[in-house]
């Protein structure tokens, strides 16, 4: 994955300096490179050190970007709270291409000349990825509207290498809240893309049109304060959206325990994960002290 995308941002560089014959900025001040850009105006822009804590963006493969972003993000703590927001769907590795085209926009690379991706890039990663995201209760946003970025052929922008396959056989997201083991790390960025953990075995699993209806044992315990208060929990039912015929072992066992994630969405509350619980497991355990004190990010819902 990381060679990758490493590759990826190395064409990018190599596609986007050949075009423009512009340069990388010295590793002066933030201040000392600015000029105006902007689809809808002039902004006065400026080159800046990509932070350690925009987890989304550090170490794809440059090291500065532009503010204000192609988003219109202003500050760096703007950027931060946004970007954080999409880290779980870049942990699904849905597409090759899903961090680099993010980054593009909401880190975009210090050039002469700001460089948006390509509307067949947009399209290739938004096919790959809606699905996830309608799993979990959300949309392609408006912000990504593939239609608002150039064409390859007619104008320059991030490209996509279309001779890489995309990563399908190292992962292939059969049932996106369950199809694979996530480290305590990835599962903490879950956690905050939810709105509840609990402590839950299961009691049986039936199909409801095209979703599955997952229904629990009686008793439940709240891992995390979150959404739902203590007559919610007793009467909780979950659903795995566009999931009825997806394969999830954890469902067919009802004899163990599970920590399961979710949040609501309209009218149904949506599985967003489920790993077993183990408490014997040491790194386990570690994860669930975690998970009590644990500060999520304070962002806003960007998946609209």
């Amino acid at each position: 994955m990381q060679a990758l995308l490493a590759r990826a941002m190395r064409e990018m560089f190599v596609l986007v300096s050949l075009a423009l014959l512009s340069r990388v900025p010295s590793t002066g001040s933030s201040s000392d490179y600015e000029y105006a850009w902007s689809a809808r105006g002039y902004l006065q822009s400026r080159c800046t050190e990509i932070p350690e804590d925009l987890r989304l963006c550090y170490g794809i493969g440059y090291t500065r970007m532009l503010l204000p972003n192609l988003l219109e993000h202003e500050s760096l703590a703007e950027v931060k709270q946004q970007a954080s927001s999409w880290v779980p769907l870049v942990h699904r590795k849905c597409h090759v291409g899903t961090q680099v085209l993010l980054c593009s926009l909401f880190a975009p690379v210090c050039l002469e000349k700001a460089v948006l991706p390509c509307q067949q890039f947009c399209e290739s990663v938004r096919d790959a990825c809606s699905p996830i995201m309608e799993a979990f209760g959300y949309v392609w946003p408006e912000m990504l509207n593939c239609s608002r970025f150039p064409h390859e052929e007619k104008e320059l922008c991030i490209s996509y290498n279309h001779t890489e396959t995309p990563e399908k056989s190292e992962h292939t997201p059969a049932c996106p809240p369950c199809d694979f083991e996530m480290s305590p790390d990835v599962i903490l960025e879950n956690m905050c893309a939810s709105e509840f953990a609990i402590r839950a075995k299961i009691k049986k699993t039936k199909k409801e049109n095209a979703d599955k209806k997952v229904m629990l044992q009686k008793k439940k315990k709240a891992v995390r304060d979150g959404a739902l208060n203590n007559q919610e929990l007793r009467k909780l039912v979950l659903y795995l959206k566009n999931g009825a015929d997806c394969p999830c072992p954890q469902l067919n066992n009802t004899g163990n325990h599970y920590l399961i994630m979710g949040r609501n969405v309209g009218k149904r509350y949506l599985m967003t994960g489920i790993h077993y619980w183990d408490e014997e497991n040491a790194e386990f355990r570690k994860l669930l002290n975690q998970i009590k004190t644990y500060k999520c990010p304070t962002r806003e819902p960007i998946f609209k």
